[in-house]
């Protein structure tokens, strides 16, 4: 079962990250969810946070793990968020269940095939020694000598953790994004479809959703609407969380 975080209570909203990320880079947006009357739940998906570990890592899976945590917690009726790689989850589970999904709201991704572009992450990542037990200040000289940008690396150490006295390690599963790097970029199949409502924000700076793009947005989700938050790069939510709040409650409500 994934690892989740709750919070308020009201109408079910599931919220899920992205790439690297967990359920922790939510919890000042999920308060403000939960003060509109929504019961926020704040998922890690497999191979990230505290959810489990598994060789099994692709979006059909993800988003199995999402319907088996709906049921577990009896959740029949739900809107969602899901950012990048979550939001590729958001989109297949919206797809595929859709008498579960209420409303859905996609950041800064589309359904699209991505190529990879994370060789640079990972070697950051891969880089670090843990037998050599460094401390965060060490592991982060190292992964920057890769990543220079202070925002990037700031969110992927997020997941640097004590695994006991003396001995950091990622709470994600890195040598199984190694193996399934390319996973990430996949599209969606060319039949899914979404009638419901939905929207799509996207960061004026990022280069995930080009115009171009909206034509084949709008095939598998001919009830979507498109926002732009300006001078916003990919994480548009940890960026600007003002504006991305004031953008998905009104779509919401």
């Amino acid at each position: 079962m994934l690892y989740s975080k709750i919070e308020g209570s009201g109408t079910p909203l599931l919220i899920l990250h992205g790439f690297f990320g967990m359920s922790d880079n939510w919890k000042t947006l999920a308060t403000q969810y939960a003060a509109l009357g929504y019961q926020a739940h704040l998922l890690d998906l497999r191979n990230h946070g505290r959810s489990f570990h598994s060789e099994v890592f692709s979006y059909e899976s993800m988003a199995q793990d999402v319907v088996d945590y709906c049921r577990e917690n009896n959740i029949q009726n739900t809107d969602i968020i899901g950012h990048s790689m979550g939001g590729k989850v958001a989109m297949l589970l919206a797809t595929t269940q859709p008498t579960l999904i209420n409303k859905l709201i996609v950041g800064d991704i589309g359904p699209k095939y991505y190529a990879p572009h994370h060789q640079e992450i990972l070697a950051g990542l891969n880089a670090v020694d843990f037998t050599q037990k460094p401390e965060r200040s060490q592991v982060d000289e190292i992964v920057a000598r890769y990543i220079p940008d202070f925002g990037t690396r700031q969110f992927l150490l997020k997941s640097l953790y004590w695994q006991e006295p003396g001995q950091l390690a990622f709470r994600f599963n890195l040598p199984v994004f190694n193996k399934e790097i390319e996973q990430i970029g996949t599209a969606l199949a060319p039949d899914a479809h979404f009638d419901k409502p939905t929207l799509f924000v996207r960061g004026g700076n990022s280069h995930y959703i080009k115009d171009e793009d909206w034509t084949g947005i709008q095939q598998h989700f001919p009830n979507a609407v498109l926002k732009t938050i300006p001078k916003v790069g990919h994480w548009l939510h940890a960026e600007n969380p003002k504006a991305f709040f004031e953008i998905t409650s009104s779509f919401l409500k």
